[in-house]
């Protein structure tokens, strides 16, 4: 069941106010108003919406100025600014402050409309079953990436999760498995590498008694213990050749004798896995099985590192912050803005798994409601984080910004260009530095 999409509208026009507020509920749309940049922030501080309208012209805090304010409350909030003065001069100076839109009154119904559609896809996940939530997230990578784990999760293939440690493909694969047919049977997960070869070989094939020293009773193994369900191999990369072998054969014959055993049973699971390894280097050097790599490649998921999501960080940590006090009582009630542009600023080499313990430390040790900059400061300095280096900083913000401003324009690099106020011999330079392709933007345009 989807959830309808917030719109929080601002503008101190009443009865403009009040006319939008109509249109946009009628389009499906949650709808919260405020008359004043100051209204606007009251309710922000308690609540996120998707998406905020501001009126640009407004007594006492204008819409660039409620942006500002937003950023510091929201990072990553679309913002679409809407005016009755517009002009270029207004249009670019709102895209070069960051936000996301522009409109001119009166409002175009179906310019809006587009608008709001292309400001949701950045900031609504695709979909939001379920078995999506377990990864929530606001980035256009992770939402492309949802929406291709989506449609493969009813598809009885194999499919190889990859991405850098602690970016949460235990996750995406229980995910799969719940929105699966085979959801109401086991899903069982084995690290592969976090076990000796013969432990390995006795949980994924089983042994019977007597098998080995120690082997006191029959143990079935994942691929009988898991029949009807899922089996997820994580660190797959880390299997001996001998174990790769045996597994290959497993997923070729769907039959799997368990060590000491003189027959063979059936099995009938389906085969996710996952590495942060680069098993193509691996399969070049001879240390991985280009056949089993084939088996267990049907389909590819790669995660993005933590640093490549940087919108998802408040989100994450805001989540992290209620799993806790829905565990256990703690007088934190949330982060300070600062802080959060502090955690969305880190350095996360850990990744989501990372963030999430240093939340978990700042929880354990804050002494008051609110997280501050000074402790999470320390933490930081204890876990070895290091605050970027300006030129770090300002790469991030130029890629960034180049993939919100081609969002904007669909790929037209001629339309970038002018709104990023350089000529487009200068553009493509920048585009080029970060290997960032405008046709990428145009296809998703065109489909």
């Amino acid at each position: 069941m989807k959830r309808k999409a917030r719109i929080l509208l601002v503008d101190d026009d009443v009865s403009l106010l009040k006319l939008l507020g109509l249109r946009l509920r009628s389009e499906g749309f949650a709808v919260t108003t405020a008359s004043s940049g100051a209204e606007a922030l009251t309710w922000l501080e308690q609540e996120r919406p998707d998406l905020v309208l501001s009126d640009l012209r407004m007594d006492g805090m204008d819409g660039l100025a409620l942006f500002e304010r937003i950023q510091r409350l929201h990072v990553g909030l679309p913002v679409v600014i809407m005016t009755a003065h517009g002009s270029i001069t207004d249009a670019i100076t709102a895209t070069r402050s960051g936000v996301f839109g522009f409109l001119t009154k009166p409002i175009d119904k179906e310019e809006l409309r587009k608008t709001i559609n292309h400001a949701l896809a950045v900031s609504l996940p695709a979909v939001v079953d379920d078995w999506q939530q377990i990864l929530h997230t606001r980035s256009p990578i992770m939402i492309a990436l949802l929406e291709q784990a989506r449609r493969i999760a009813p598809l009885d293939i194999s499919v190889l999760l990859t991405g850098p440690s602690g970016s949460g493909k235990a996750l995406l694969a229980e995910a799969l498995h719940d929105a699966s047919p085979r959801q109401d049977y086991p899903f069982i997960s084995l690290n592969c590498g976090a076990v000796t070869e013969q432990l390995l070989e006795s949980e994924l094939f089983g042994h019977v008694k007597g098998a080995f020293a120690g082997a006191i009773s029959d143990h079935p193994g994942i691929f009988v213990t898991a029949a009807g369900g899922t089996v997820l191999l994580e660190d797959v990369g880390e299997l001996s050749l001998a174990l790769q072998g045996k597994l290959l054969q497993v997923l070729a014959q769907q039959q799997v004798r368990a060590l000491g055993a003189s027959e063979n049973m059936a099995t009938d699971v389906r085969v996710l896995s996952s590495t942060s390894r680069d098993l193509v280097t691996a399969m070049e050097q001879g240390q991985f099985r280009e056949d089993l790599f084939y088996r267990l490649n049907v389909m590819n998921l790669q995660l993005p590192a933590l640093e490549h999501r940087p919108e998802d960080i408040p989100l994450l940590a805001r989540q992290a912050l209620e799993q806790l006090k829905a565990r256990q009582q703690t007088p934190v009630t949330g982060f300070s803005p600062e802080a959060l542009a502090m955690l969305a600023a880190a350095h996360w080499p850990g990744n989501v798994r990372q963030l999430l313990n240093v939340v978990e430390q700042a929880v354990a040790m804050a002494s008051a409601p609110v997280i501050g900059t000074q402790l999470l400061e320390g933490i930081l300095a204890d876990s070895g984080e290091r605050f970027p280096t300006f030129n770090e900083a300002r790469a991030e913000f130029e890629r960034l910004y180049l993939h919100k401003i081609l969002r904007m324009t669909d790929g037209n690099v001629s339309q970038a260009a002018s709104l990023a106020g350089r000529n487009r011999t200068d553009f493509y330079k920048l585009l080029s530095r970060h290997g960032i392709e405008a046709s990428v933007y145009k296809e998703k345009r065109e489909q």
